[in-house]
């Protein structure tokens, strides 16, 4: 039953599936009972050395789940990590449950990895999120910050007039088309330039943006195309949200830490 919960089924149709065995229906209670098998490999799964090192790229990222509190519901971020391990191996390297995106609970989720073992970090990739850059700066002051290239695209066209978006949209991939950093930042700087007379205004986002964008290019060609985007996680976190989409909102913290972690630890 707990395998059931953690693969999605629902409390109404794991009610059905042992009602179809003979066996007499299942409460809710009973469920969550059963599912708490799970909690010991969570615990394991959260705490365990991260050894598997040195992780030279980061994935950091977040997740927004609704949980009810007292009487009301609020939402909360479930704050991920992911690894390339010294193999080459994505390795998901934890989770923390936080009030809000902010620079105290980043530095505290990046505190927790490193306490784990998390050294030698060369670059972490993600959004904008609040606070995360300066994070990164205290925890891993020798680490670089890649902004993410998909979600820098998106901040972009929130600058850009919906009827000039298709041109601008054109020329934002060209930069990440080029075989060397010299040319990945002269093309940058050559986008905007061609974006300055129209359109001033993301022309001014994009150069003040450009050296968290194209921190990538300090690094191995090899690796560019996996580290200049967040694009190795959203695979887990469609699944990550298949499961929770099935509870809506969650009763309390632990049970968003008991889901989200079993089904990292399953997926490592």
């Amino acid at each position: 039953m707990a395998t059931a919960y953690l693969k999605g089924v629902s409390t109404r149709r794991m009610d059905d599936l042992v009602k179809s065995l003979g066996i007499t229906g299942m409460s809710k209670s009973q469920v969550s009972n059963m599912a708490k098998d799970l909690d010991q490999m969570v615990e394991d799964f959260r705490t365990r050395p991260l050894d598997a090192g040195p992780y030279l790229y980061v994935f950091a990222d977040a997740l927004t789940i609704k949980v009810r509190e007292g009487a009301r519901v609020v939402k909360c971020s479930v704050l991920l990590a992911t690894g390339i391990n010294a193999e080459g191996f994505r390795e998901m390297l934890g989770l923390q449950i936080a009030t809000a995106e902010s620079t105290s609970s980043w530095t505290g989720f990046f505190r927790d990895l490193k306490a784990r073992g998390l050294t030698a970090v060369g670059l972490i990739t993600s959004d904008a999120h609040c606070g995360i850059s300066h994070a990164i700066g205290d925890v891993f002051p020798d680490a670089s910050w890649q902004r993410c290239r998909t979600h820098s695209a998106k901040n972009l066209s929130d600058v850009v007039p919906r009827s000039e978006w298709k041109w601008a949209r054109t020329m934002f991939p060209s930069i990440f088309d080029q075989d060397t950093p010299d040319k990945t930042w002269a093309q940058a700087r050559w986008v905007v330039d061609m974006l300055e007379p129209t359109l001033p205004k993301a022309a001014a986002h994009l150069e003040e943006a450009l050296d968290e964008i194209l921190s990538f290019t300090s690094f191995p060609k090899a690796a560019w195309t996996k580290v200049w985007s967040n694009n190795l996680t959203e695979r887990l976190n469609k699944e990550i949200r298949r499961r929770t989409n099935v509870v809506g909102i969650f009763p309390d913290r632990d049970l968003v830490v008991r889901l989200v972690g079993a089904v990292l630890a399953v997926a490592t």
